[in-house]
């Protein structure tokens, strides 16, 4: 992909999110509905007025996970509060680790035995999506949690959980690609899952502390923020391009180690920051669910409208038995998930931006993967349209 392609494709999705916000802001939709929305029209009108706006399913990869994801990880990593973090780290992880390889699994059983066709739909197929669906994005659930005033413990695991099981989801998703394109074999998964996973956390960390030595040895607020969007995109990128290891794990473990050893600059060098997260953020957002809108299309729910409700159900089921699994695994330990935030972590567990940054990436060689596609926007769509307006009701019902 040259320079002007790329600039081009950034330049038109820009533009077309814009639209989106306009949308909102005209209609009081949700933001990535509004976006989703814009896409579609995008979509509709750009063939017939004979525009282009440049982008092609071969250079989506590209554009998505070495522009987008590490903004969006690194955003999310930065907003979780270190004290909360530490003091629900051992369910975040339960959730983020156990609770996604269950998930990720009874999602993909439920696909494979529901849509039942082995030749077009195998089981790399099926453990493809179950790896996508199980990375989850709760914005729209912890808007409503403050806006109810429910405990912060539970915004912070569900925070937590979404961004270390999006990490983790990451991984397994990368590997069962690898073993799809028969480019791993089945008996060094292990050895890739490992060196991957525990790869990017060693590069994120280093560059974690580089960072922070960086901003405090520069000392001004401006630079600061230059520092930090340089971190994202530089240790995603040395882990993922030149290492080979997990760039998302890079990016959340070095977003995670800057803020915590920057705690005490949060109100001087760091005064700005958050607030520029929360737009690169929103951008990146809005960016992914405007090329949702472009990509979608009228044939996908005329043909594979089955497969999308195979996938909803899966992924809802799989999503409820690894929650309630992960929180009667806690009561195990010191710190315990009360049992009636289960059902909110379950409902709550929404698809978003990093399911659609994984699904968007898959290479078009694949026999499969539009059905793939078809799965996980169905449940990405169930996820605005039921699940996004119902968990707040659900969450006042709870008494939480």
């Amino acid at each position: 992909m040259t320079l002007p392609v790329l600039v081009g494709q950034i330049l038109s999705l820009s533009g077309i999110a814009i639209a989106g916000l306009g949308i909102h802001r005209l209609t009081r939709l949700d933001v990535t509905l509004a976006s989703l929305l814009a896409g579609v029209c995008a979509g509709l009108a750009i063939p017939a007025l004979g525009l282009d706006v440049g982008v092609r399913a071969e250079s989506i990869k590209d554009l998505v996970f070495f522009v987008m994801l590490p903004l969006l990880i690194f955003e999310a990593a930065w907003h979780i509060k270190p004290q909360l973090l530490r003091r629900w780290l051992m369910p975040i992880l339960l959730f983020a680790t156990v609770g996604v390889v269950v998930s990720a699994a009874l999602t993909a059983a439920g696909l494979y035995v529901g849509i039942g066709h082995a030749q077009g739909f195998p089981w790399a197929a099926a453990l493809l999506t179950g790896a996508i669906l199980a990375a989850t994005d709760p914005v729209a659930v912890v808007a409503k949690l403050k806006v109810l005033r429910a405990p912060e413990e539970l915004t912070t695991v569900f925070e937590g959980e979404s961004l270390f099981n999006d990490a983790t989801a990451v991984v397994i998703f990368s590997l069962v690609l690898l073993w799809a394109q028969q480019e791993v074999g089945s008996a060094s998964v292990a050895v890739y899952f490992s060196s991957a996973f525990f790869g990017g956390i060693a590069v994120g960390f280093a560059a974690g502390l580089l960072t922070s030595i960086a901003v405090l040895f520069i000392g001004s607020s401006a630079s600061s923020m230059i520092i930090l969007v340089f971190c994202a995109f530089g240790s995603f990128y040395l882990a993922e391009h030149s290492l080979h290891v997990s760039g998302v794990m890079s990016v959340m473990t070095a977003a995670i180690v800057t803020r915590i050893c920057l705690r005490e600059q949060q109100d001087s060098l760091l005064s700005g920051v958050g607030a520029t997260w929360d737009w690169l953020g929103l951008l990146m957002n809005t960016l992914l669910f405007t090329l949702m809108g472009l990509v979608i299309t009228l044939d996908m729910f005329m043909d594979q409208w089955l497969t999308m409700l195979v996938a909803i159900v899966a992924a809802t089921l799989g999503r409820f038995a690894a929650v309630c699994g992960c929180t009667a695994l806690t009561r195990l330990s010191t710190r315990a998930v009360p049992a009636n935030w289960s059902l909110v972590l379950s409902w709550g567990g929404l698809r978003g931006a990093v399911a659609i940054a994984l699904v968007l990436s898959l290479p078009v060689e694949l026999p499969y993967w539009w059905t793939v596609q078809s799965a996980v926007f169905g449940v990405v769509l169930f996820t605005l349209l039921v699940q996004g307006p119902t968990v707040g009701r659900l969450i006042a019902r709870m008494g939480i």
